[in-house]
């Protein structure tokens, strides 16, 4: 008997338990929805107050995907770099995106060894492990919120870009256009006291498209000559303000330029033949010359117009010479019909000859 109250009242208990532990569960799934709402509005929000270019078609009819990296050393990429620090409102790119990924507002992706790009949710990279792979001190309050002191975010040190862009042909508009697809710096590590050279460390992919909206809310200074700032991030590679060269292509072997480019000469060919590629494709699409042929086209007219006139000039030469001999010499069988016959006409000149040969 002892035994059955026993059992009863460790039932009992077990359903206690598990009738209380149940709300519990709910309330965690309920906050971490909540949380996701949030964070989907804030986006939205950005969105609608900050517009960005429109997302490219599905069904254009020609594209072709290149990556570049760009060199925040060179003028025309400085607004990505400076300032180094943050200066009030002022920040660097890398710096925004930092933020922007702690926060949990973006979401960054792994940069996998053949460098391609993968937005799927497999590949988004944990803050704690991208804050562990590259030795960035942070804190961890109680919030679950990291939190890094600008001082410690290495922004100094990121003073490359991997870009990929699509330029391609929307057949609705008949324009051609480039978009900016993705975006991935590059951590400049590993230089010694003797001078060696920096080696680069890709530290994950962004989607152009998910941090659009914010960055149309960071500002920049786009000249040297006017400090204002009259840009926004957004408007630099909306209107491809930047400058770099091409180290990989979308291609049926998937190979980047450096597996097939042995030398760097060759290295400069390939890059400036794939970027003749792009330039000659919208050319012939509108039935333009390149410019190596209108510059051809150029100097044959300038030739062809020389030509016409030099044989103008001795035309008109020409002429002027037949019938200034042709007078004087009339002028001067009609002068001597005239003193020795006395008479005019064409008859003159005929016996003149004939008693001449006689």
């Amino acid at each position: 008997m002892i035994m059955k109250k026993i059992f009863l009242f460790l039932a009992v208990i077990a359903c206690v338990g598990l009738v209380q532990a149940q709300p519990q569960k709910r309330r965690v799934t309920n906050s971490k929805a909540a949380a996701q709402k949030k964070q989907a509005q804030v986006t939205d929000r950005a969105s609608l107050q900050f517009p960005t270019k429109d997302a490219m078609p599905e069904d254009v009819v020609w594209k072709r995907d290149v990556y570049r990296s760009l060199d925040l050393t060179q003028d025309a990429n400085a607004p990505l770099y400076y300032p180094v620090e943050p200066m009030g409102r002022q920040v660097n790119l890398f710096t925004y995106l930092f933020r922007l990924i702690l926060t949990g507002r973006v979401s960054a992706y792994m940069y996998k060894l053949d460098g391609l790009e993968d937005f799927e949710a497999k590949n988004k990279l944990k803050v704690e492990d991208m804050l562990t792979r590259y030795s960035i001190y942070y804190e961890e309050p109680a919030e679950g919120k990291y939190q890094v002191d600008d001082s410690d975010i290495p922004s100094s040190e990121v003073t490359r870009y991997y870009i990929k862009e699509s330029v391609y042909l929307d057949q609705r508009t008949g324009t051609f256009q480039t978009k900016v697809i993705a975006l991935c710096p590059v951590l400049m590590r590993g230089a010694d006291e003797w001078g060696g050279d920096n080696t680069p460390y890709p530290m994950f992919w962004v989607n152009y498209d998910e941090v659009a909206p914010w960055l149309a809310r960071l500002p920049m200074m786009s000249s040297n000559l006017n400090n204002v700032m009259n840009m926004t991030a957004d408007d630099y590679f909306t209107t491809t303000r930047y400058k770099g060269r091409i180290y990989k292509t979308n291609n049926m072997q998937g190979r980047a330029l450096a597996q097939y480019c042995k030398t760097d000469s060759a290295m400069a060919r390939e890059q400036d033949k794939i970027e003749k590629q792009i330039v000659d494709f919208e050319d012939k699409v509108w039935g333009h010359m390149s410019h190596e042929d209108s510059i051809k086209a150029a100097r044959a007219d300038s030739i062809k117009a020389a030509q016409g006139k030099v044989r103008k000039s001795r035309g008109i030469f020409g002429s002027r010479r037949s019938s200034g001999t042709s007078a004087s010499r009339s002028s001067y069988k009609g002068g001597s019909s005239k003193s020795k016959s006395g008479g005019g006409g064409n008859s003159a000149p005929r016996i003149s000859v004939r008693r001449q040969r006689r």
